[in-house]
């Protein structure tokens, strides 16, 4: 076979992967519902291209925002008007469901062109994997990295979805090869090419910092190599900087204001500039230096100033556990168990490989800009505090995908067992990818338990982001009974209505937005996501104490007033002016809060009913159940829990 026909079938190949990789990435979200952050993440991205306004969810990454929003932008879709309250707020959220559910297009075909359009960098990012791995590795190695990159259920999930984290994994990955091929090969064009791929990088996500001590470890190691001058490495910094600044700039349109004077006035972002200071610290005080001296524009400093803030405490749950700071442990635990088996297998395979130096192996040199990425961007997750999802470890999966290319030398040379046992390896991965179809988000692997006892262990974007109403409403539509109630609780930005789903809230439903009046709770269908029944945000995280308890009992004496203040005018009226009404809402709402909490521990020992796609599950409840969960004496409560522990099966 000629050299030409060759690389033609080769390009076949992979044009073969990356389409299946791309089909089943958009594929497996046709029938889901908008994540937490799509909305966000497409709102905003849609206002800096219409409106020249910089002031919805800059936090996010300006770059991805707008690559998400540009078919929505193209085709003309209408905007909420903004002479409103919410505009001038900056409420992305309210605009948000506003622009997806209130302005009377089907906001559903925007979404999927926006997924579409964030799989376009999930491709590019497997053809970045496939060209470094065989570079390093020769085709038979790409062929093995590429097909471990095409079916990961992480990069298949989060591929597919209309936010920052596919994006920002392309450009780091970008970023470092870029920089480490302009040390080597001297000329304006890997130098261009390098510093508009980091400047490019800085705005995809404000992770980019974290590129700074992965190039100057490539430039210290190919100092050390002595490939090089100090006097090149520190103009090439000069230059990547200038870049950057300029690309920022033109990205928020040359000008330093976030605010455009020629549509509606605004009056602040979604929080306070002060406040944003007073919560970040040291970094917080440069961050506002930098704002006085308009180095940088001010929603691309905002929204850093938001990321550090927002950063340094959040819910989060690992394995049953609670904290607003997080664990050292927890990405180590999301990634071990998150990544099918398979992969870890190979990638441990690879390693000793590597470490062993056989001759089919590339020298350690060349593995600098990948080790660098992998070691360092490890190391600050493993100090985070922002304890989510395996989402944000996006970055290092193409590293590791790059590296078990060093398996491909058992298919060049085979020897018997080793092939088959990278053909066993590569088989098993796609096969649980397949298994899991199309709920890669929801996937875990054997060590957890498989996807449904992924709930135990993890919540949020590793498995209930809120894509699932649709399955919700298929559902219902099959098993519930006539005029049966249906109470929901969602952990999303989805519409119910919308898909159809005609249920009683629980627990504020899309709390950006509504305000949910009190509700009465009896027999019927409890409907409870993931996120939502393991309570990471609720106001009583992990064990109900005595204090919850007293709290709860002191709120329920109020609880005839509360139905008042929402049903009876008159009666709300009378009330006001014993109370101002905004504390009464409050109250109503801690008290419903806690109600839901009280009901969640029970919930989290009865076994459900009927689980949707692994992220909601689904409970019938008889009215003595309800009472003694939410009304109960602690006894009775107690008591509640104890036979649904003894009724539970084994898991």
């Amino acid at each position: 076979m000629t050299g030409g026909r060759a690389s033609r079938r080769v390009g076949c190949w992979v044009a073969l992967l990356l389409g299946l990789h791309f089909a089943m990435a958009v594929g497996s979200k046709v029938h889901q519902s908008t994540t937490s952050d799509e909305l966000v993440h497409l709102t905003g991205g849609f206002t800096y291209w219409r409106f020249d306004d910089y002031r919805l969810q800059p936090e996010n990454g300006n770059l991805p925002q707008r690559w998400v929003a540009l078919p929505a932008v193209v085709a003309g879709v209408p905007f909420p008007y903004l002479d409103q309250v919410y505009w001038k707020v900056s409420d992305a959220w309210v605009m948000g469901h506003e622009f997806f559910y209130e302005t009377g297009h089907d906001h559903f075909p925007m979404l999927m062109a926006a997924r579409a359009m964030t799989a376009v960098f999930s491709v590019a990012l497997g053809l970045l994997v496939f060209l470094w791995s065989r570079r390093l590795f020769g085709t038979a190695g790409a062929f093995v990295s590429l097909l471990f990159f095409t079916f990961c259920p992480t990069v298949l999930a989060h591929g597919g979805y209309a936010t920052s984290d596919v994006c920002m994994a392309f450009f780091m990955l970008a970023s470092v090869g870029a920089y480490w091929r302009h040390l080597g090969r001297p000329g304006a064009g890997p130098l261009a090419l390098s510093a508009v791929t980091f400047g490019l990088a800085c705005v995809a996500k404000f992770s980019a910092p974290l590129l700074l001590p992965m190039l100057a470890v490539c430039a210290v190691v190919h100092l050390a190599a002595a490939r090089g001058s100090c006097g090149r490495v520190l103009g090439s910094a000069a230059v990547h900087a200038l870049a950057a600044l300029a690309i920022i700039w033109a990205c928020y349109g040359f000008r330093y204001s976030a605010f455009n004077p020629a549509v509606p006035a605004a009056d602040q972002f979604i929080e306070d500039w002060p406040q944003m200071y007073a919560r970040t610290g040291g970094i917080g005080v440069v961050i506002h230096h930098l704002a006085d001296w308009k180095v940088l524009p001010e929603a691309f400093l905002y929204g850093m100033a938001y990321v550090v803030q927002t950063s340094q405490a959040r819910g989060a749950f690992l394995n049953g556990e609670y904290s607003l700071t997080g664990w050292p442990s927890f990405f180590p635990w999301a990634f071990g168990l998150k990544t099918t088996l398979p992969f870890l297998l190979a990638a441990a395979a690879a390693t000793v490989l590597l470490v062993r130096r056989k001759a089919a192996t590339p020298p350690v040199l060349a593995l600098t800009p990948l080790l660098a990425l992998f070691v360092i961007y490890w190391a600050v997750s493993i100090t985070s505090h922002l304890n989510i999802g395996v989402r944000h470890l996006l970055p290092t999966y193409p590293v590791l995908f790059i590296l078990t290319g060093v398996l491909g030398t058992y298919l060049v040379r085979p020897r018997r067992g080793g092939a088959l046992l990278v053909a066993l390896l590569l088989a098993w991965h796609a096969g649980e990818s397949l298994a899991v179809a199309p709920h890669y988000i929801s996937y875990f692997n054997e060590v957890a338990g498989g996807p449904a006892g992924g709930y135990r262990h993890l919540v949020d974007s590793s498995i209930d982001w809120g894509q699932d109403l649709p399955g919700l409403a298929d559902w219902l539509k099959g098993h519930r009974r006539p005029h049966e109630d249906v109470y929901l609780a969602y952990f999303g930005t989805g519409e119910p209505t919308y898909y159809g789903i005609d249920a009683k809230h629980l627990n504020n439903l899309n709390a950006f937005l509504f305000d949910e009046p009190y509700i009465d709770l009896g027999p019927g269908l409890y409907c409870v996501s993931v996120t939502s029944l393991m309570q990471p945000y609720g106001i009583t995280r992990g064990a109900w104490t005595r204090e919850n308890e007293r709290e709860f009992e002191v709120q329920r004496v109020f609880e005839p007033r509360y139905r008042e203040f929402d049903r009876d005018p008159a009666k709300r009226a009378q009330l006001v002016r014993d109370l101002p009404e905004s504390q009464w809402v409050k109250s109503r709402n801690r008290y419903q809060q806690l109600r839901f909490a009280r009901l969640c521990h029970y919930l989290r020992v009865r076994h459900p009913d009927a689980v949707v796609n692994y992220s909601i599950f689904v409970y019938r409840l008889s009215a003595e159940e309800v009472r003694a969960a939410t009304g109960g004496s602690l006894q009775e409560w107690s008591q509640l829990i104890e036979r649904a522990a003894g009724a539970a099966p084994t898991p």
